[in-house]
């Protein structure tokens, strides 16, 4: 990646061009850290989101996530192979399926999310613990509309 000092102050200082390369860094950094557990950033999101809220139907985590449902649905089919989750009826409307975590899924979660942290702090490393809190604090506020 070119250093955005080289690229100018018109473009190196887009906040587009930041977001993207940062997102770029922090995706390599998630992919090489949660190879050992056999997820990706994605399915990790989605067993952060299940592990979080009361068992919900794919329906309801497509939603909650901002992704379309036939995205939601490959990445449950996906955790469903590994063994990470399972679709079963809810016991409150038998015509609706909802996903809810394995054994084996909360395990991969737990360790996973270390494994994310990491990546986290990795990329966050030349920023104090202050100045990184505040990062999150002010990229919250944006995500929010704050």
């Amino acid at each position: 990646m070119p250093h955005h000092d080289d690229l100018g102050p018109r473009l190196g200082g887009r906040l587009g061009y930041l977001l993207k390369h940062a997102h770029v860094a922090l995706s390599a950094l998630h992919e090489e850290l949660l190879a050992p557990f056999g997820i990706s950033d994605r399915e990790l999101a989605v067993l952060l989101l299940l592990d979080a809220r009361e068992p919900e139907s794919q329906q309801q985590a497509a939603r909650r996530l901002g992704v379309d449902r036939t995205t939601m649905v490959a990445v449950i089919d996906a955790l469903e192979g590994k063994g990470l989750v399972a679709r079963r009826p809810d016991p409150t409307d038998r015509r609706r399926n909802v996903v809810a975590l394995t054994d084996a899924g909360r395990v991969t979660l737990r360790d996973a999310t270390a494994a994310s942290d990491d990546a986290e702090a990795r990329l966050l490393g030349g920023l104090g613990a202050d100045d990184a809190a505040r990062f999150r604090e002010l990229l919250r506020r944006v995500v929010a509309g704050d």
